[in-house]
């Protein structure tokens, strides 16, 4: 944790915490024309492209009216003021014809206006510790959702493209000095897990872990994000990252978020927030929302009374005297309590599936869609027939699947392709992605081209010691920045482990090597290998014995870890025998 954020920290355990309101109805007042959004500014003379509308570009055309926003903020009370670079990302940035090394420097002169503005008031203040937030926006494209009527399959956008435009948002905006990353109005999950992607593993880089906070927007009364998931799927998706407080802006007002504010209230192991829109839009109000300052402060004054929030902030249409009046409703207020860190296993799909830490229910892995196991779906696969195919999915959902496994490792087949298809195709099923996913491969980058395609939380199936210590923790870091869980094979550099001892020698050396490198012990899935009995070989006569042994004895030995059976392994001598098999 930086120092700023050991600040911020502390503050939160302190008090209350405010945030600014918006800066796009702000922006609006000052009724601006395409020059001034060009002024002074002579990368943009040979650019045809209108930049009116392009906010984020005012860091470098007009930063007086950015910074005299940042500072009426501060001086309404706000502890933390979002810099003005919502929109500052490649992707964005592309359809005003605007390049890298615009996009940099706008998030850095955002960030230097902002930290100016905070030590103004701060000295006014008798130096009052005021904090500078990197907005971090949704981007204006999905990789959830399908982009063709005619192709459930296409996107608009991949989690690589993601990736490289987030990147030198992230880059500058810690170069300049942001003391929190905040991605915010988050409408699909993949689009903030490849935010979260980028800022572990410039965290790797940077040797420290500046605060990140994560806010998602729900799209209607029904609770869920644009991309389909629940409050508590989303959170399950978005908890590896660790952030230092988690909640909801934009959208709706403050009355119609009530039960989803309590949702985060009940699960965040973190802080919470919530800054909504100043009520329903209104264009006969001066704010252009319906809501006073009054309005929505009563409302926030309600949450803050009844303990369910940590940060309180406004977004569309809020202005400086609506900080100022929500401050003024809930600064006497104590704070919030996050709750304790569970070690449940905790996974999702569009809807959230955990396996407490005690007496867990059997979870039921639908193993149909797999090409190594099924010579039906292998047919479907090979023959193009991905439609037949996710009807066997459903089909696994509907009898009861807690998860779906998936395989494509065939020689015929490119299974990173068929990978991705299968998944994007299956996330635009509800009745199949409700459900989370077991994503299956011996082959590496189809297991990483996988977890790119799934908005949830996964599972990856499978690693192991076979590959050395270094690839198999450098392979469990990445599923970490992921944030699936993985299976964890009983198989070192010796081979596959088949004595009891063995069993329990190999996983409980993986699970030492992944919990000192910092992989969660709940999301550690240990397969202690169930071979097959009845071969007619006096050694194999124990298997299934030594099996339930094995896993008594990893339970024990390696606390909230899990442990998985193929159970049909064991009868792998009686094909053929179909009834004593089953």
């Amino acid at each position: 944790m930086t120092e700023s954020g050991r600040a911020l920290r502390e503050l939160l355990e302190k008090r209350t915490v405010f945030l600014d309101g918006a800066m796009g109805t702000l922006i609006q007042r000052e009724k601006l024309d395409e020059s001034q959004f060009r002024l002074g500014l002579p990368e943009l003379a040979d650019n045809k492209i209108e930049q009116l509308g392009n906010n984020d570009i005012l860091n470098l055309t007009r930063p007086d009216i950015i910074a005299k926003i940042n500072r009426a903020y501060y001086e309404a009370g706000a502890d933390i003021v979002t810099a003005g670079t919502f929109g500052a990302n490649l992707l964005v940035q592309s359809e005003y014809g605007i390049g890298g090394d615009l996009v940099r420097r706008m998030n850095a002169a955002a960030v230097k206006i902002a930290r100016a503005e905070a030590d103004r008031v701060s000295a006014k203040l008798g130096g009052k510790r005021l904090f500078v937030a990197g907005s971090i926006g949704p981007m204006n494209k999905s990789a959830s959702i399908s982009s063709d009527v005619n192709d459930p399959a296409a996107r608009a956008v991949d989690f690589d493209t993601l990736v490289a435009a987030y990147t030198p948002q992230f880059e500058s905006l810690y170069e300049a000095g942001v003391d929190i990353f905040l991605i915010e109005t988050a409408f699909d999950t993949i689009n903030v897990k490849a935010a979260i992607y980028v800022y572990l593993t410039l965290c790797e880089k940077w040797g420290e872990r500046p605060p990140l906070g994560v806010s998602m927007t729900v799209s209607d009364a029904s609770g869920r994000i644009l991309s389909g998931q629940t409050i508590e799927a989303f959170y399950a998706s978005i908890r590896h990252a660790e952030p230092l407080f988690v909640g909801l802006n934009c959208a709706l007002g403050a009355d119609k978020m009530r039960p989803y504010v309590e949702t985060f209230a009940r699960i965040a192991e973190c802080y919470t927030h919530c800054y909504p829109n100043a009520g329903l839009p209104n264009p006969f109000s001066e704010s252009g929302y319906d809501e006073t300052p009054e309005d929505t402060a009563s409302k926030l004054e309600a949450y803050a009374r009844e303990g369910l929030v940590n940060i309180f902030g406004g977004c569309c249409g809020t202005t400086p005297k609506h900080i100022a009046a929500v401050v003024n409703a809930c600064k006497n207020y104590p704070p919030r309590k996050p709750r304790a860190r569970s070690r449940a296993l905790m996974l999702s799909g569009l809807e959230p599936f955990s396996l407490p830490e005690g007496k867990a229910p059997f979870a039921f892995v639908g193993e149909r869609t797999n090409v190594m196991g099924s010579l039906a779906f292998r047919k479907m696969i090979k023959e193009g027939r991905f439609s037949d195919a996710l009807s066997v999915a459903r089909g696994q959902v509907e009898n009861g699947a807690n998860l779906i496994d998936v395989n494509f490792d065939e020689g015929m087949l490119d299974s990173a392709a068929c990978m991705k298809r299968f998944l994007n195709l299956a996330g635009a099923e509800p009745e199949i992605s409700r459900v989370g996913f077991m994503i299956d491969s011996s082959d590496w980058a189809t297991v990483v081209a996988g977890l790119k395609c799934v908005q949830g939380k996964s599972i990856v199936n499978s690693i192991s010691l076979k590959v050395g210590e270094a690839e198999f923790l450098k392979h469990a870091a990445e599923i970490r920045k992921f944030g699936a869980a993985t299976v964890v094979m009983a198989f070192d550099e010796q081979g596959q482990a088949t004595t009891l001892e063995r069993r329990v020698e190999v996983c409980k050396r993986a699970y030492k090597l992944l919990v000192e490198n910092g992989f969660p012990p709940e999301d550690i899935i240990f397969d202690a290998n169930v071979l097959t009995v009845a071969t007619g070989m006096a050694e194999h006569n124990s298997y299934g014995a030594d099996f339930i042994e094995a896993v008594r004895r990893i339970k024990a030995d390696c606390p909230y870890a899990r442990t998985s059976a193929g159970v049909s392994n064991i009868s792998f001598a009686l094909r053929g025998n179909n009834v004593v098999r089953e």
